[in-house]
């Protein structure tokens, strides 16, 4: 097993630390479920892949639902939320990294965040039909909802919001590292 060096293990520490405050800087979007909020938490988990690795993106996203969860808690007290999180997380962060390690420019990143964006959406539209909705039913003691009621919930409200959270992260990442690139670049280099 490779071991992970010293400054890249007090990076990818601080990188979780400031995911996890991050989470606490979110907000609802408008005529979405009130479980449904945006936030930052996934930028430094972007940042930790590509200056340190996938490994790294997943090492934050992991570590930051760990964090809040132990402090926080879950309202179902099984953690699906941040499981929901989690896959979310590595699902947007692991996606932009493959695409932009193929094609390694702005443009790259642009089109790897718009991936992410559309795989993170996708796939947990999916996960949520089968696995996260009924699990929050089941955990919370509350009726099952119906496939049509599950399937409606999905595509209008747990589908744009993903899309749209991406695009959101998406951006002030771009913004973000159009300041950063020359350091990325040179951090990813030692």
């Amino acid at each position: 097993m490779k071991k992970i060096p010293l400054r890249q293990f007090v990076a990818i520490a601080m990188l979780s630390t400031i995911s996890y405050i991050l989470m606490f800087l979110n907000f609802p979007l408008p005529t979405f479920p009130s479980f449904l909020n945006v936030d930052f938490s996934d930028v430094p988990a972007l940042l930790a892949a590509l200056i340190f690795g996938p490994m790294a993106g997943i090492l934050v996203e992991l570590f930051k639902n760990m964090i809040d969860y132990f402090i926080t808690g879950s309202e179902t007290g099984v953690p699906v939320g941040h499981i929901s999180n989690f896959v979310a997380g590595i699902i947007f962060v692991l996606t932009t990294y493959y695409i932009f390690k193929l094609i390694k420019t702005k443009l790259g990143l642009t089109v790897g965040l718009i991936g992410g964006t559309v795989m993170m959406a996708i796939i947990m539209s999916v996960l949520n039909y089968y696995v996260f909705l009924p699990a929050f039913n089941f955990f919370l003691n509350i009726p099952i909802m119906s496939a049509p009621e599950t399937l409606k919930m999905v595509v209008y409200a747990i589908l744009p919001f993903n899309i749209l959270k991406g695009l959101i992260v998406a951006t002030i990442f771009m913004l973000l590292y159009a300041r950063l690139h020359p350091w990325i670049n040179k951090q990813a280099s030692i």
